[in-house]
This record gives structure tokens, C-alpha cells and sequence, in this order.
């Protein structure tokens, strides 16, 4: 099979993916094999590729937003019949027996295992998945729209749960790309008032086309004290921006796996009264399940940019430039 694998971390200007030939996997005791139909690019792909994300195995292939269909099973793996519609997300495994698992809190698992960075991911025409980790997919859905539902969505799900927003509240969304885009559609949906801010120009008339009641830059102030915000730019210099926009009692959730170093925070200017910042760490699969039951209720307009298999590497560059609006999206099969 044909998959795009990290060799050499670096900027994407080095070329740090490289196209190889691979056997197809077989799936172990409890797997199935995937035959990948498309799979979306997230910025912890680019991540990995530049090396702000330790590589955890030599040639890896990232990509973890997975459409794809079964085609066979291993041992035991009689969840899903051969030729359901599947997805695969980011976390790909967890004990189930540590205190984290038991609580509830398996994204938490110090034994949890990822796609695309402890497994070949989706940037390959096959891949292999624990079957309790996949995600059952209706059959009429463009596989395109899917799939940035699988980390985006659920990702931004989480942290907009992570950030305490009240009923009726005012969210501010700092960063939109595939994740926020999102997130502001599920928290519109919940009667929020949202308030995006980012340096795209494109994506700032995005988010007012998708019902936003602002669009500002970056570190411009939204028109109104915030009662909760979402990080989803990897930036940490917005964090003092973003902490100073709640109101009393507001909550910071930053998304992302990746953030570049914080500045010093003035605790009277940005913490005091009661102001809260919570980091969101990868995900559950009852977070999968809660976000793709509101997509099912709520359809969401999923924006994307295709790109054929053979242009992973143009991508990730794309996505590193800033010039994708919405999220990317790899054609990979049939």
C-alpha cells in the first residue's frame, strides 16, 4: 500500500514526509482493518511532521480523522460486519483499569495510545484500529464532511465543555480554523452568543457567514466581556489576551496539544476574580459519541479543502502557511 510516513521532524520546507510503499497491515486480536476512504488534516499532524510533537516510532504515518470501511478482522473482532462505515479518531487506546479509566477520564490514561503517532494513521490506504475504538458512521454522509468531525470536532467539543460556558453565554473564539469552526456551530446551536477572533481575513467572514456575532483580529478585545473562551491558535502569547477578555468567573479553555510558551500573567489583570485556565488534553470516545449525536441532530457545515492522496506533504505546508479556511481533506480510496 501507499503511505505518506515522518522520517526526518523538521520544518515542511525540509520535507519531513516522505511517500513510501507499505505492507497492509494485519489487524491483531480485537482489530479491524480499515480501508481508508478519505482522511482530514489536523494541525497535530503538522505538529508531528515539524517536530513540536516528539516522534514516538521512526516512520510514522500521521492522520487520525479516518473514513474508511472495514475489510477484514482480526481475531475476536466481531463488532463491526466487513464493509461498515467507520472512523477513526485520535485516541486509538486506554488500560480501562487505572483511576482515570474508571472515572470516566480515559483521555487521561497514562497507558493511552494515539493514531498516527503510536500507529500508522490515516495518511496510508489502510490502517488497523482496536474495534472498541472506532466509530460506528451513517452510510450517506460525503465521507469529505465526515471526516473533520473525528478530531476537530470532538476536540472542540471538549474544550467547549472545558470551558464552563453558561447557558446563554458569550464565547469568544480566539483562532478558526477546523476545529473552531466548528466548535462556534455547536455552541450556536446551544444559543450562545460567540465572538471569534483571529488574523484571517477569510475565516473571519466564515464565522460571521456561520452566525457569529463579531470577527475581530487576534488580539483585538471582543465588543463584550466574555463568560468563557476557547484557544485553538497554538499561540500562547493570546492567553494573557484571552484571560483578559472574561468577565468575572470566565473560564480559558486552550485546545490544542501544542502551545507555544505563555508570557508571564499579571494575577490582578488577567487570573483575579475568579478567571480560570484549564488546558483540554486529547479526548474520550464519549466525547466522539456526545459530538457526533449533536452533528445527527445539527448538521453542521463542514468547511474543507480536498486534495488528493499524492499532495499530503502540499497540505501540511498549506496548513502551516495559513492557507487553508476550514479543514483539509486527503482522498485516499474509493
Amino acid at each position: 500500500m501507499t503511505a505518506w510516513v515522518v522520517r526526518r521532524p523538521g520544518p515542511m520546507a525540509t520535507r519531513p514526509l516522505e511517500r513510501v510503499r507499505l505492507p497492509v497491515p494485519e489487524p491483531a486480536p480485537g482489530e479491524v482493518l480499515v480501508r481508508v476512504e478519505v482522511c482530514a488534516v489536523c494541525r497535530t499532524d503538522l505538529h508531528l511532521a515539524e517536530g513540536d510533537l516528539a516522534p514516538r516510532r521512526p516512520g510514522t504515518a500521521p492522520g487520525h480523522e479516518v473514513v474508511g470501511y472495514v475489510e477484514a478482522r482480526g481475531p475476536g473482532a466481531g463488532r463491526f460486519a466487513v464493509g461498515a462505515r467507520v472512523g477513526v479518531a485520535w485516541l486509538r487506546a486506554a488500560c480501562g483499569t487505572c483511576r482515570h479509566c474508571v472515572r470516566g477520564s480515559e483521555n487521561l490514561c497514562p497507558h493511552s495510545r494515539y493514531t498516527g503517532w503510536d500507529a500508522d494513521g490515516g495518511y496510508a490506504e489502510y490502517l488497523t484500529v482496536p474495534q472498541d475504538f472506532a466509530h460506528p458512521l451513517p452510510a450517506d454522509r460525503p465521507a469529505e464532511k465526515l471526516a473533520p468531525l473525528l478530531c476537530a470536532g470532538i476536540i472542540g467539543y471538549r474544550a467547549l465543555l472545558r470551558s464552563d460556558l453558561p447557558p446563554g453565554g458569550r464565547l469568544g473564539v480566539y483562532g478558526f480554523g477546523a476545529s473552531a469552526h466548528l466548535t462556534a456551530q455547536v455552541a450556536l446551536a446551544q444559543g450562545a452568543t460567540v465572538h471569534v477572533l483571529t488574523r484571517s481575513a477569510a475565516a473571519r467572514r466564515l464565522a460571521l457567514e456561520l452566525g457569529a456575532a463579531s470577527a475581530g483580529d487576534a488580539y483585538d478585545a471582543p465588543p463584550e466581556p466574555l463568560d468563557a473562551a476557547v484557544l485553538f491558535a497554538p499561540v500562547g502569547d493570546l492567553v494573557p489576551v484571552a484571560l483578559a477578555a472574561l468577565d468575572r468567573g470566565g473560564t480559558l479553555a486552550v485546545a490544542g496539544i501544542h502551545l507555544t510558551d505563555i508570557p508571564p500573567l499579571v494575577y490582578q489583570d488577567h487570573l483575579f476574580q475568579e478567571r480560570t485556565l484549564r488546558s483540554v488534553t486529547a479526548n474520550t470516545r464519549a466525547d466522539g459519541r456526545a459530538l457526533l449525536e449533536h452533528a445527527a441532530r445539527h448538521p453542521l457545515h463542514v468547511a474543507t479543502t480536498p486534495y488528493p492522496f499524492e499532495r499530503a506533504d502540499r497540505a501540511l505546508e498549506d496548513l502551516a502557511a495559513g492557507r487553508i479556511t476550514g479543514a483539509a481533506v486527503l482522498h485516499i480510496g474509493d
